[in-house]
């Protein structure tokens, strides 16, 4: 994987610094890893301009995983810092002290306080604005990325699956939450990709339910929201289920309306669509069964090293979908006071030639009843 991060900084060096002598800092956790493979927290990346980069950080060289050694295969060279240093300020300090006459930053990241903190470090150079140019670059996903989310994949429909086996009636919303994420980590994830949502009765459909003692009862929608991360890369699948012998009339229709809400706008992943015509073909089915202001903001959203990656499935959302990347599919609706249906799932984008978009959570999206 070396040789793959060391192209992925080859690839931002060439984007974010057209003039000689540039160089960027980059801060944001999610982006330090997928340059370098590891972020210890609050390390920072120094790219600099002729292939000079430099990961500073506190870690300690005896924690798991292991901390930095003094040159890696990839050229990347770590620095261990005193704890009262900042990592951000030492590189670029770094930078300047190489050359540069502009250094961009992520200032999307940085508080108003800590960039000018690296102002004054510099005060002959120039900061710039490094902008979302490693959030872009790692919107497509490479093989590698597209192979981690897949075991994410399997992981939590496996724990899902498990969990469907068990008897629920009586258990508190809570307590499911806390079995699923321990049957992730048991089936070898690194942990949850986010906080795991149950929700039944009432609060099933809800859209970021947090767990409560509410225990689940016959007749109820139980919703469940969850996902796997995998060598930091992470998933999400939703699924709505009936507690008891069979549905009722009013959830069976329910259902089968988010159910063709969410057909529609997998259908609509292919590249080139745009984002918003994805989030329409998902609406659309909504509206005309009268739920069209039930959807939230969004229709779904990017996933990989983040949960809720670029690009917005939205109304509003500018820009189109190419190959290879992963998002995920997730209207729904809730009903206040008796409860409603989500329906997620994760996919990577393919051309019709491939064979369309790869499912990647493969749970049954069938009515069942528990």
């Amino acid at each position: 994987m070396s040789d793959v991060h060391a192209g992925r900084r080859s690839r931002l060096r060439a984007r974010s610094a057209p003039a000689q002598g540039e160089a960027a800092v980059v801060s944001r956790p999610a982006n330090v890893r997928y340059l370098t493979g590891a972020a210890p927290a609050g390390a920072v990346l120094l790219v600099g301009h002729a292939g000079q980069d430099v990961l500073f950080g506190h870690w300690d060289p005896s924690q798991d995983p292991p901390g930095p050694r003094p040159v890696d295969d990839d050229g990347l060279r770590t620095v261990v810092l005193p704890d009262e240093d900042d990592p951000a300020e030492a590189a670029v300090r770094q930078a300047a002290e190489a050359g540069a006459r502009a250094v961009a930053v992520e200032e999307h990241h940085l508080t108003v306080a800590r960039h000018r903190s690296l102002a004054r470090c510099v005060p002959g150079t120039e900061l710039t604005d490094l902008g979302c140019a490693v959030e872009r670059q790692r919107l497509v996903k490479d093989e590698d990325e597209i192979t981690a989310l897949r075991v994410a994949a399997e992981i939590t429909d496996r724990a899902l699956g498990e969990l469907l086996e068990s008897i629920l009636v009586g258990r508190t919303e809570r307590h499911l939450a806390l079995e699923l994420e321990r049957r992730l980590v048991d089936h070898g994830a690194d942990g949850p990709a986010f906080p795991t949502s149950v929700a039944t009765g009432s609060h099933s459909g809800l859209a970021g339910h947090r767990p409560t003692d509410r225990r689940v009862e016959e007749g109820d929608f139980l919703t469940v929201r969850l996902g796997a991360r995998f060598r930091g890369y992470r998933c999400q699948i939703g699924r709505t289920f009936v507690i008891g012998t069979s549905p009722a009339d009013w959830q069976i229709e329910l259902y089968e309306v988010v159910f063709a809400a969410q057909r529609a706008a997998r259908e609509a992943l292919t590249p080139g669509v745009e984002y918003r015509e994805v989030d329409r073909a998902a609406r659309e089915v909504l509206a005309a069964a009268g739920h069209g202001t039930a959807l939230g903001p969004v229709t779904g959203h990017g996933v990989g090293l983040e949960i809720g990656e670029d690009p917005r499935l939205s109304p509003a959302a500018m820009g189109r979908l190419g190959p290879c990347v992963p998002v995920t599919v997730e209207p729904g609706v809730h009903l206040p006071g008796r409860g409603g249906v989500r329906i997620d799932d994760t996919l990577v984008v393919r051309s019709p030639a491939d064979g369309g978009p790869e499912l990647l959570t493969i749970t049954t999206k069938e009515l069942l009843a528990l």
